[in-house]
């Protein structure tokens, strides 16, 4: 079959630079779908995004779907036709449905007898009649949370659309698609060429707007182009290095068709105010770059992108430095008049800011977080006094002029007052920790006062809203609940900190008199076990490794932790599978037979057999050398030694009688099934692991 390339161009006014990927990647997304849905062979789908356009190209698109046959079932054949042969009304129906006669219809033999059936061969549609509805179907299903219109059209999109093109090979499809006729013509850049372009072919597409246009249609390029740009104008200009966030390259990549580079001076005076405050104000408002020495410190520079290339580049810079420079002088002012208020001073003013309705203000709050920040840092060998101090500033910084402009700053300005005050380092430190791990990834805080801080913050909030019924549900998590706990256990385990979930919760709910729901502590607990679940799945750990020890409900995080590194490297062993599935045979029997009421005691007296006598022997010395590891938390050594239970087992299944008659024997031997079973449970009930028979 014929192929052809394929281009489809949107031509919109500016499109929203923080949508403008997402639009792209869920456009191209919803073309490849198309065209596998209408099974269409084609070969690379390639995107293009700017500022005032979607595209999408297709590779060697057949020029239509291929031929199909179609089998529709009809009547039996004995309710087809009459005992004279003729055709009944049901048959004579059918045929009528589908437009044909009876004698064009088949008979189709099955184990369940004979049935009339129609035949034929579907023919595929040519790709340029599919295209339209395809391209349609992809706009409509763009996420665009609110849709706006235009002038006298009913099209609806998220910025008004101006031309359109779809190319199959030379040739224009002229179906109209958002109330526009398509044509084979774009525009250049809304300076540099303000007029139509032709593009011959799909793939003449990103060339004619370089060459002739002044626009770099591909994103990725276009951004490659902007870091490489900004990184050298950095070194030339200034011998520095330019920082680039990748939030901020994709925002500036989207605001821009034509990037070129420019750097801007603002007065030195300005780097007395803290650098995260000038690069907040440069990068959330002008979409600047800072520029940072080899050894770290702030310059007194900025780089800019203009969309264009000018004349007098000089002039663009001049601009931009006059539009930094009353933003900086207010991040200066807030920043010294911040300064001439202790943080102590402020606690008062966060009485009247409502933190949750039942459970108070972030005042409130603080005094919670207080006392049981004061707990944790005695339980973690922290000074309690430091982190008691720390909790009440902690929020102090929300009611700042600084922050009150630039709130991604919290925390991070509490840190530089409080140092300012002349608190304690730790106290200052833990100011901003409090907010650590931001995110999965993100550094986990580095002081004990900091970890005491951030745990204590985050336990109250959960059993806070767990205590008036208030959890997560679904995706609707407003106090991100999910993440605190994430974030709880994440320091826990990786600072190896002592502590114990439901101690904290038990704590935390001490801290609360309002509470509507029961066993509010155990609750939040098994919340945040289940937390783990995520953890462990982004680490390749499998769901049943992290069921076995779930299911011992073990709340130290970090003994929980160790557990679970422990039972994964036990289940690499090769005696794993067969040892999973002899506590889950073990488990049925026991349970069958009373479960809790069965001992661990062995009278040796009443061992018969050789593989029975061998075991209970094998299980005794496994229990001397298991028992001390455990003690210690040193489970993978003691499940690696347990693993050489497996032949005993074995052996103990295949020769020996578990029910026997005599009642003194069968209890002995449950006995000894229990105490087999409970070194295990030490760990995890393993008998949820896969086992060898696959159940």
């Amino acid at each position: 079959m014929a192929t052809q390339d394929f281009l489809v161009e949107l031509g919109t006014e500016e499109l929203p630079p923080k949508a403008l990927k997402p639009l792209s990647d869920a456009f191209t997304r919803g073309i490849t779908h198309g065209l596998e849905e209408a099974g269409i062979q084609f070969g690379k789908v390639e995107a293009f995004a700017a500022p005032r356009r979607l595209a999408v190209r297709v590779r060697d698109l057949e020029d239509a779907q291929p031929d199909k046959p179609v089998e529709k079932r009809g009547p039996a054949v004995k309710a087809a036709f009459d005992d004279s042969g003729n055709p009944t009304r049901a048959l004579t129906g059918f045929a009528t449905s589908l437009g044909v006669t009876p004698d064009q219809l088949d008979t189709l033999e099955t184990d369940k007898g004979a049935w009339v059936v129609y035949r034929t061969i579907e023919k595929g549609r040519p790709t340029v009649e599919l295209m339209p509805e395809l391209v349609d179907q992809s706009l409509a299903a763009l996420p665009i949370p609110k849709r706006m219109r235009w002038g006298a059209h009913r099209t609806e999109f998220v910025r008004p659309v101006h031309w359109a093109i779809l190319l199959f090979g030379n040739k224009v499809i002229d179906t109209p698609i958002m109330g526009l006729t398509p044509g084979n013509k774009t525009r250049g850049h809304r300076f540099h060429c303000p007029k139509s372009l032709i593009v011959p072919t799909p793939g003449d597409y990103e060339v004619v707007l370089r060459q002739e246009g002044y626009v770099i249609a591909d994103f990725a390029e276009r951004r490659e182009q902007i870091r490489d740009g900004v990184t050298a104008i950095a070194k030339k200009e200034a011998g520095g290095q330019a920082v680039i966030d990748e939030d901020l390259l994709d925002e500036v990549t989207a605001l821009n068709e034509w990037p070129v580079p420019l750097m801007g001076r603002f007065e030195e005076r300005f780097l007395e105010v803290p650098a995260e405050a000038l690069i907040s104000s440069m990068k959330e408002h002008q979409k600047y770059f800072h520029v940072v020495s080899a050894d770290g410190r702030m310059l007194p520079l900025f780089i800019t992108v203009a969309n264009l290339e000018s004349k007098d580049p000089q002039q663009v810079i001049s601009g931009n430095e006059k539009v930094i420079r009353p933003r900086l002088s207010d991040a200066a002012f807030f920043y010294d008049t911040d300064r001439k208020t202790r943080l102590e001073d402020r606690i008062d003013q966060l009485k009247p800011i409502v933190f949750q309705d039942k459970l108070g203000s972030i005042y409130d709050k603080s005094v919670r977080v207080a006392a049981l920040a004061k707990k944790i840092a005695d339980a973690i060998g922290s000074d309690p006094v430091l982190a008691e101090r720390a909790a009440m500033l902690a929020k102090t910084d929300l009611v700042t002029e600084m922050v009150l402009e630039f709130t991604d700053l919290q925390g991070i300005m509490g840190q530089y007052y409080a140092a300012n005050d002349g608190e304690n380092e730790d106290v200052a430190s833990a100011l901003n920790e409090q907010y650590m791990p931001r995110f999965a990834g993100d550094d986990l805080p580095a002081t004990l006062t900091g970890c005491a801080v951030a745990i204590a913050d985050r336990i109250d909030s959960l059993v806070g809203l767990f205590g008036i019924n208030q959890p997560p549900s679904g995706t609707r998590d407003p106090f991100g609940l999910r993440r605190a706990s994430l974030g709880v256990l994440r320091i826990i385990i990786e600072r190896e900190l002592p502590l114990d979930l439901q101690t904290l919760c038990e704590w935390a709910v001490e801290q609360h008199n309002s509470f509507t729901e029961p066993k509010v502590a155990n609750t939040v607990v098994d919340y945040m076990l289940e937390r783990f679940r995520a953890h462990y799945e982004e680490q390749g750990i499998s769901a049943e490794v992290y069921l076995a020890v779930h299911a011992r409900r073990p709340t130290r995080p970090l003994d929980f932790d160790r557990r679970v590194k422990a039972v994964e490297a036990f289940r690499q062993l090769p005696e794993a599978l067969a040892l999973a599935g002899a506590n889950k045979r073990v488990s049925n029997i026991l349970t069958k037979q009373g479960g809790d009421s069965i001992g661990e005691s062995i009278d040796s007296e009443l061992l018969q057999d050789k593989a029975e006598i061998t075991l209970a022997d094998q299980i005794r010395q496994q229990a001397d050398k298991a028992l001390p590891l455990f003690e210690k938390g040193d489970y993978a050594t003691a499940l690696s030694s347990l693993a050489s239970l497996r032949e005993p087992v074995d052996n103990f299944f295949d020769e020996v009688m578990v029910m026997a008659d005599d009642e003194a024997v069968r209890n002995n031997r449950l006995a000894m099934l229990n105490l087999l079973r409970n070194l295990f449970l030490r760990v995890a009930d393993i008998s949820v692991l896969p086992t060898a028979s696959g159940q």
